[in-house]
């Protein structure tokens, strides 16, 4: 694929994901206290009261419910546009790979292959709201990984290349598994939604995530060894 064909296919799979976000909010159907998942869910505003057998809703969940799209799909398609470049642009997968063996991440075309298809499938399922808290895990894993290998000696300011965006992207990952994907997703009309969010979602994105990201680690992770003559010179 042509870098011209890969910036095409880009733009048009951004517009339509950003056209069908646009429908699900404009034909959102509000959810009423009859709904057998409300009690399960976060109320956080939109004049919702919490009680003791549960969650009154005084106004429209529309608000909530399109927040936690705009967090996941904000996530969804960020880190789907970053694997899509390893993928398809610039020296695609086969410069990826050589990128990763320097830093340390061997064999590089594995690793590389790895990470853009990871990031892709995590992206698509965060836009979708599918499995939000493996997808929520999955990124953690990846920034994970990136944190260790490129930016943490750098400092904290993303100027600097420092670790302050993966680290950004960890805890708004995390709090997406913790909230949930709202009504508007695949889980919810899966009616497993309610079962994976709250401190599950926690549990599952923070030991899935980082557990993942460090076993990757120890396992392929050889950092090459400074060169003497240059540390002389």
């Amino acid at each position: 694929m042509s870098k011209r064909t890969a910036d095409i296919v880009i733009r048009v799979l951004t517009a339509v994901t950003l056209v069908a976000l646009a429908l699900s909010v404009v034909f959102y159907e509000d959810v009423f206290l009859e709904n057998l998942f409300l009690d399960a869910r976060p109320l956080l505003f939109d004049g919702a009261i919490r009680t003791k057998g549960g969650y009154i809703e005084v106004g429209s969940l529309r608000t909530y419910d399109t927040a936690l799209l705009l967090l996941r799909a904000a996530l969804g398609m960020m880190i789907f546009v970053h694997g899509y470049n390893k993928a398809f642009r610039g020296g695609k997968l086969a410069g990826t790979g050589r990128w990763f063996q320097s830093m340390g991440m061997r064999p590089g075309k594995v690793h590389a292959t790895l990470a853009a298809g990871t990031e892709m499938g995590v992206g698509v399922l965060l836009v979708l709201g599918l499995l939000t808290q493996l997808a929520a895990a999955g990124l953690i894993a990846l920034m994970v990984v990136a944190f260790w290998t490129v930016h943490r000696d750098k400092g904290f300011m993303i100027t600097g290349e420092g670790w302050e965006y993966v680290a950004l992207i960890a805890v708004m990952s995390l709090v997406t598994a913790i909230l949930g994907p709202g009504a508007m997703s695949l889980d919810y009309e899966l009616e497993i939604a309610h079962r994976l969010d709250g401190m599950t979602g926690l549990g599952i994105a923070l030991l899935l995530g980082v557990g993942a990201g460090a076993a990757q680690l120890l396992l392929f992770f050889r950092p090459p060894k400074p060169d003497p003559a240059a540390e002389d010179g």
